[in-house]
């Protein structure tokens, strides 16, 4: 089975600015491709192929003036761009016909590069590799250095550079490993999930539901009333949207680091896990908030 593995990074100002290249032209490839598409599908054209695709944004485009600077990243990164188009396109087509349960995918939409999470991946054709110094080895990026929680189980097939909207930096390294079950356990455990309590289990235990965002929120409404006094377009509102994204992103980490420890426990503890069926969507802003 593949498990991801995420750890935060710390790049130099010299690194962030080659991530931050990277991070456009994945954006601008991504973007030609999906309007290429569209631009065929308003034409009547037939549906342009994955690599048919791949040599009109990427191979010929780099040999143009406009878009000769591509070639300034890993080619890998500008691939998994397109691949990332190409399984949006996937998706949505198999949304469309039923073969995809749950909620209708849409079509994909432009990036923009005000999005709140930047992203790009290298697979091992690009050769990234983790030194024996601790640090992880990017093409055309450099040698970043890792906070290393845990050690790799084995060697990873893919990573993941991402930037969120507080302006921090994590990879999440995918790697195929051999699950191993757990000691077998003699209960088994069915949880109601609620409003007034997060859960409430078959044995009777009641999980209260913890208000993370409710404890920032005298900190979030000052940080955001002064945002609203900033220049749209200013500096400053730039630093203070900055502020805004880490308290929600500290809000972020709390709740998520709960919602493992509570899953990890009931996990171990009981042999079977029965959660009801009911659509629950949308409670988790109520009861996490």
């Amino acid at each position: 089975m593949q498990l991801r593995y995420k750890f935060r990074v710390y790049p130099t100002l010299v690194q962030q600015e080659a991530l931050a290249r990277a991070f456009g032209c994945a954006r601008v490839v991504f973007n030609d491709g999906l309007r290429a598409r569209q631009q065929a599908r308003a034409a009547g054209e037939a549906y342009l192929s994955d690599g048919e695709l791949s040599k009109r944004v990427i191979t010929e485009a780099k040999r143009t003036t406009e878009r000769e600077w591509l070639g300034e990243v890993s080619a890998v990164v500008l691939q998994q761009a397109l691949a990332d188009l190409n399984t949006a396109y996937r998706n949505f087509f198999a949304s469309l016909s039923g073969k995809r349960k749950g909620r209708k995918v849409a079509p994909p939409r432009f990036r923009s590069r005000k999005d709140n999470r930047q992203a790009i991946r290298f697979t091992k054709n690009s050769r990234f590799g983790v030194l024996d110094n601790g640090r992880l080895r990017l093409p055309k990026i450099g040698d970043v250095v890792v906070r290393w929680s845990r050690p790799l189980p084995v060697e990873p097939t893919s990573v993941t550079v991402i930037k969120d909207a507080a302006g921090r930096y994590f990879v999440s390294f995918v790697v195929t490993a051999v699950g191993e079950p757990l000691p077998p356990a003699d209960t088994q455990v069915g949880i109601d999930l609620g409003l007034t309590h997060f859960a409430v289990l078959s044995d009777g235990a009641k999980v209260a539901a913890p208000r993370f965002l409710r404890r920032a929120a005298r900190k979030l409404r000052r940080l955001q009333q002064g945002l609203s006094r900033k220049q749209r377009g200013s500096n400053n509102r730039t630093k203070a949207v900055v502020k805004v994204a880490k308290t929600h992103a500290r809000v972020a980490d709390t709740r998520r680091d709960w919602q493992h420890k509570l899953s990890t426990r009931i996990i171990r503890d009981n042999q079977a896990v029965y959660v009801e069926d009911l659509c629950v969507v949308g409670l988790g802003r109520t009861r996490l908030s």
